[in-house]
């Protein structure tokens, strides 16, 4: 049977796991053996995608064709793009959503499709390790991602071909597979510091009962803002020749040098390096850990206040235990400043790289097959969800933190006589105002009899399922007239849109086998063409002018057939070519052969070796690949 794959899809590197015949979670190799993949993509002009490590190291060489950290950019529009990142990608600005040209500025993606890129990686390796396609899914996400967020996500997994059966907020699978595995029971906090997302969560364990009492956190904060300022101070100190607006190749350089010093000084008090940059330049650096900690000391305190809260709003003072998820938790000054938030030290005895996928793993199989019925969650909704009223300001429908699935309804009215309809606008976020608030959607209620202004009754219930994904519907009570959507935000695609994306990789895998075939026909070609030229210049007085006519005809058809896109064309000229041309190859065969044999006699070059017909068997080989 299909086995259910749980996928931590992180911004810097991303994991699948899955529970083995034993009941027990397992890591799956992704990239050359290894289990993490490097969340990233390339995309070369030539139209092809290449995805993790070798993706990776592309960035610095081509850095606006690599796209790193996606998960930054996922349910966002042109408006969230920070200045750090257009410095380093175009985008394109037209829409709603964020877009990024690559490719030598040949293509446009959206996060949900370099975000599928990833996952049809991990779906692929899965299957390779598990010896079938795997069966359904639990994607993880940051518990604070809003709806447009985990929209996008759940878009991104249907894109790769993935049957995603629930989306699961990391820290939630961090504290499942650390309360799994060691049997613990109280209230425990999960400090999730990724490469771009920051989340804490207070849960309680209990007896296979996970439940989140709160969760607060960041989706701009991470690991990657330590290598921003650790890249800065080292492109301000040591870069020659210096540069006062470095390009975006020198800035990738230096950010994968930084990010190398950064992990170095985890164990090591000071580190040396010296880094070849592009275009010419170089880098020189000297790093101790005490000015890598003076430098992302403000960093780390800005994880302070959403601890703070997330204990305020679970009711506790203290946690039984603290849970690092997130490899920038292996910085030594985030784990003194974990310990003096909560006064403890954290529990580290679990890799924080892995233990979110093997808590998806868990989840995923209790879904898939029920293979686990000492485990139920109880998650939370992260930022509260309201209407836009009269005057802009925000009414709060279900409030953040509220346990999902979850269920509120409220009741309005109209604010004019002879009011007909109403728009509802779907709101997500804790301020006052519909404007400093995030907008997930709009629709119209129409059909309210005309009334004085007060007098007819709209319902609005919002519902949230488990993978907090929200529905919306009004109906209002006179006549019985409803209106339901299943909230598709801003920043999201439609189903139409994700269909075509599904028909859309179909059609492209035929369009790209025909592309790999017309590029070597082309090569091809281009060697048959540049040989019979030689040939021309070296032993033309061996063709008569007839014959040369014929095989000149058939090179211009071939140089024609090679402009064009039908590879079978190219290969029928070639072979068109070589027929023309194969008594002249034959004589000049004849001319050399006895030109090398003037003055010798046949038996002065013994036996000779047996025709191995190698030429043959590579160029049918060939045609059949």
């Amino acid at each position: 049977m299909p086995r259910a794959i749980g996928i931590d899809l992180g911004t810097t590197n991303s994991l699948v796991a899955h529970v083995d015949e034993r009941n027990r979670p397992r890591i799956l190799p992704v990239d050359e053996g290894r289990p993490l993949l490097a969340s990233a993509v390339f995309y070369p002009p030539d139209g092809s995608v290449e995805v993790g490590g070798a993706a990776k190291r592309r960035a610095p060489e081509r850095p606006v064709d690599t796209i790193l950290s996606v998960k930054r950019f996922m349910g966002r529009g042109p408006g969230d793009i920070r200045p750090e990142d257009r410095g380093i990608y175009q985008f394109d600005e037209a829409g709603a959503m964020v877009r990024l040209r690559v490719g030598g500025g040949k293509r446009t993606v959206t996060p949900i499709e370099v975000s599928a890129e990833i996952l049809r990686v991990l779906r692929r390796a899965a299957g390779e390790a598990l010896g079938g396609a795997p069966g359904g899914c639990v994607i993880t996400v940051p518990a604070y991602f809003d709806d447009a967020q985990r929209q996008a996500t759940k878009d991104a997994g249907r894109l790769a071909g993935l049957d995603v059966l629930r989306l699961l907020n990391e820290p939630t699978a961090a504290a499942v597979a650390y309360g799994l595995d060691k049997r613990s029971q109280g209230v425990f906090a999960v400090y999730d510091l990724g490469g771009g997302t920051f989340d804490v969560s207070i849960l309680r364990l209990e007896e296979g009962v996970f439940e989140v009492l709160s969760t607060v956190g960041d989706t701009h904060l991470g690991g990657d803002d330590f290598d921003r300022l650790v890249a800065r101070r080292l492109l301000d100190g040591g870069l020659t020749p210096p540069s006062a607006d470095p390009s975006p190749a020198v800035l990738r350089g230096a950010v994968a040098a930084a990010q190398r010093i950064r992990e170095a000084l985890t164990d090591e008090e000071t580190v040396e390096a010296e880094v070849e940059l592009p275009e010419g330049h170089h880098l020189r650096a000297r790093l101790t850990r005490a000015e890598l900690e003076a430098l992302i000391q403000p960093v780390v305190e800005r994880t302070t206040i959403p601890c703070r809260a997330a204990l305020r709003d679970a009711g506790v003072e203290k946690v039984d235990g603290v849970v690092l998820v997130g490899g920038a938790t292996r910085t030594p000054l985030v784990r003194r400043h974990v310990k003096a938030l909560f006064g403890q030290e954290p529990l580290t005895d679990l890799d924080p790289d892995t233990v979110v996928a093997l808590g998806a793993a868990v989840q995923a199989d209790a879904l898939d097959r029920g293979g686990r019925e000492d485990v139920l969650l109880l998650d939370v909704i992260p930022l509260s969800l309201g209407v836009e009223m009269m005057g802009g300001v925000v009414e709060k429908i279900i409030l953040r933190n509220s346990t999902i699935p979850a269920s509120a309804t409220q009741q309005f009215t109209t604010y004019a006589d002879g009011q007909t309809g109403m728009v509802i606008h779907v709101v997500q976020g804790e301020r006052e105002l519909a404007r400093d608030c995030r907008s997930l959607a709009r629709f119209t209620l129409k059909g309210i009899p005309p009334m004085p202004a007060g007098i007819a009754r709209v319902e609005i219930t919002y519902s949230v399922d488990a993978d907090g994904i929200l529905q919306v519907s009004a109906r209002e009570l006179t006549t019985g007239i409803e209106q339901r959507i299943q909230v598709k935000p801003t920043y999201g695609l439609t189903e139409e849109e994700v269909e075509h994306m599904l028909v859309e990789s179909i059609e492209h895998a035929e369009e790209d086998v025909s592309e790999r075939f017309l590029r070597e026909w082309r090569v091809e070609g281009d060697r048959i063409l540049s040989s019979l030229e030689t040939a021309f210049a070296m032993d033309g007085e061996l063709l008569r002018p007839d014959e040369r006519a014929a095989v000149e005809e058939r090179m211009r058809g071939l140089r024609t057939a090679m402009e064009g896109t039908d590879y079978l064309a190219v290969k029928a000229w070639i072979e068109s070519v070589d027929a023309a041309s194969k008594a002249f190859a034959e004589r000049r065969m004849d001319k050399h052969v006895a030109k090398a044999m003037a003055g010798h006699r046949v038996d002065e070059f013994g036996d000779a070796p047996p025709a191995t017909g190698a030429k043959g068997e590579d160029q049918e080989h060939g045609e059949e690949g």
